[in-house]
């Protein structure tokens, strides 16, 4: 099973290189994220005939005829707010270009749209997948699906799988955690990437076997690389503790087992499942209301001077409108530096972001006070961009439904309707408890470096909270990251979660933890409520953080400047032998 898109944008030509690249079974695709539901959400509402990924549909005019002279089926959550329309449209193109091919869908996943929202879906699971492929579907598009579910339910459907093989689907659920991502499984947005060539790399390939293991690999001469750490870094990616629960199974995380299986080969093994919970996710989307930005250029001397300036300026226009916004914020990035060579790395950057629910307080009252300083305000005065009249802004929400009342339907190639009864095992998700760490290092010489030097990081966002796992490649440095990287120290590290409730959860097994963040993204990515809204890049900002690292899990300091390396035996004059 490969994957052909972790996001509605990525690599359009993803498809036809999976399926010309080498040999597959299925092909996945996942389109949808909350701040694309979102999205998808406000095309309907300007046509109730779309509210489905329309790239999906151009990648097919190829797509479709690749996959059927090479027997491979595809199975995609393109279908969005309207799988129906999304399958409709499919067939429509399969007879323009000529290739027959039998198309179905699963749908139930829209829940009553309660007053003041756009959406609200729930994560099904792959068992509708399953009926739709069994029945002979060569594709199959859904609308809110759980992103592994694109391979549990193919998988399920191969092998037979029912819903109390709970191992087996398990592992299936975390090779499909693996690859629902895309690149980011083959070297993409990966800590250590300066130890590969990753300027395009391939999308991932997962051997499924009939026990749920399962070899992640790619298309042979494509570009990045598949390792222990590629891999481990995505299956921290937006998880968090132990139990990864969905609607098909709960996967321990605490189970697996990576191991190196040959060069671009990562073989998934020994994952546990546990029956569901009860309750499946919903996600809501509303809007929020009405944004506006403005940056200053803040240059040379001065600066928090200029930034004060600036700022009491905008009271006083607020005052003089009669309104302010309901929420005003200012952030001041110090990217400036003394003495610079250039104008632009002598300055500095002061973002306004403002918020309202009534479009008027964040449109003409804001960029007429920006335009109006012009050459009223501090010398130099300029600003990135023109300001604005402000855009609408959108939140996301998460709650729990019984998986009872959503009704899950795989409507097969033939019309009939097949209702995916929720299983009947279920299990209240509870935390794991916290395994023993390792004994800690003994004490020994410490160097002031970055914590990027020995570990890895990959983070993102799941609503409002963000998660940051982090990692290291040797056994050697995993009692140290165990027992320095406490939560204390992770929120000394990155001050802007001090205040915040941040949980850390222990993976051994992958020489992992993995912090949850509550409430540093606000209300969501579409909410932009801090510089980095979905958090991508927290895990960076961690490792360029300092602290005392043991000497022994660092590399040697380079020379001073114009200083030869030290002999490695004897002192550093002795002359070499004359050659033979």
């Amino acid at each position: 099973m490969g994957n052909a898109s972790g996001f509605y944008g990525d690599r359009f030509d993803a498809l036809r290189e999976m399926l010309t690249g080498g040999p597959l079974d299925v092909v996945t695709g996942d389109y949808l994220a909350e701040l694309t539901m979102l999205i998808l959400g406000r095309s309907r509402l300007k046509d109730p005939a779309r509210g489905y990924a329309t790239t999906f549909l151009r990648q097919l005019e190829e797509g479709l005829g690749l996959a059927h002279e090479r027997g491979v089926r595809i199975v995609a959550n393109a279908g969005g707010l309207n799988p129906a329309g999304l399958a409709d449209a499919v067939r429509e193109l399969a007879d323009k270009v000529g290739v027959p091919v039998r198309v179905a869908h699963v749908e139930g996943d829209a829940l009553p749209v309660p007053d003041g929202y756009l959406t609200a879906n729930a994560y099904l699971g792959g068992a509708g997948i399953a009926a739709c492929l069994r029945a002979g579907a060569d594709v199959v598009v859904t609308g809110r699906v759980t992103d592994a579910a694109l391979v549990t339910g193919p998988a399920a459907a191969h092998f037979g799988w029912g819903p109390g093989d709970h191992d087996a689907l398990a592992g299936a659920v975390v090779a499909g955690h693996v690859l629902e991502c895309g690149t980011q499984a083959t070297g993409g947005n990966y800590s250590f990437f300066r130890d590969h060539d990753v300027r395009r790399p391939g999308f991932p390939v997962a051997e499924i076997h009939a026990d749920g293991s399962a070899v992640v690999t790619k298309h042979e001469g494509t570009g990045g690389v598949v390792d222990l750490g590629t891999v481990t870094a995505q299956l921290l990616y937006e998880t968090g503790g132990a139990r990864y629960a969905g609607p098909d199974v709960t996967a321990r995380l605490d189970t697996v087992r990576l191991t190196q299986d040959g060069p671009d080969r990562v073989r998934i093994s020994g994952v546990r499942g546990e029956a569901p919970p009860p309750t499946l996710k919903a996600g809501l989307t509303r809007l929020g209301g009405w944004r506006n930005e403005v940056v200053f250029v803040l240059t040379g001397l001065g600066i928090d001077a200029k930034a004060r300036l600036v700022k009491d300026q905008f009271a006083d226009a607020f005052a003089r409108a009669g309104r302010r916004p309901e929420e005003v914020r200012w952030e001041l990035a110090r990217t400036d530096r003394p003495d610079a060579a250039t104008e632009e790395t002598a300055s500095a950057l002061l973002r306004l972001v403002v918020r309202d629910r009534d479009p008027d307080a964040v449109g003409r009252t804001v960029s007429g006070a920006a335009v109006e300083l012009a050459l009223g305000s501090y010398p130099g005065f300029h600003v990135t961009a023109p300001p604005g009249k402000g855009a609408p802004y959108g939140v996301f929400e998460a709650r729990s439904v019984p998986a009872g009342e959503v009704e899950h339907i795989a409507v097969l190639p033939d019309g009939t309707r097949e209702v995916i009864e929720p299983a009947v095992r279920n299990r209240e998700l509870a935390e794991v408890e916290a395994p023993p760490l390792p004994a800690p290092p003994a004490p020994g010489p410490t160097r002031r470096a970055p914590l990027g030097s020995v570990a890895g990081a990959r983070s993102g966002d799941k609503g409002g909270d963000a998660n940051v796992g982090v990692w290291v490649r040797e056994d050697a440095a995993w009692p140290w990251l165990a027992h320095t990287l406490t939560v204390e120290r992770f929120r000394a590290l990155l001050p802007e979660t001090a205040g915040l409730a941040v949980v850390r959860h222990v993976l051994p097994n992958l020489r992992a933890l993995n912090f949850t963040v509550h409430g540093l993204l606000g209300e969501g990515v579409a909410a932009q409520h801090r510089f980095d809204p979905q958090a991508k890049a927290v895990g960076e900002w961690l490792r360029a953080r300092e602290l005392e690292i043991p000497v022994t899990l660092l590399e040697p300091e380079d020379p001073p400047d114009g200083a030869p390396p030290a002999a490695p035996d004897g002192p550093a004059d002795t002359a070499p032998e004359d050659p033979v």
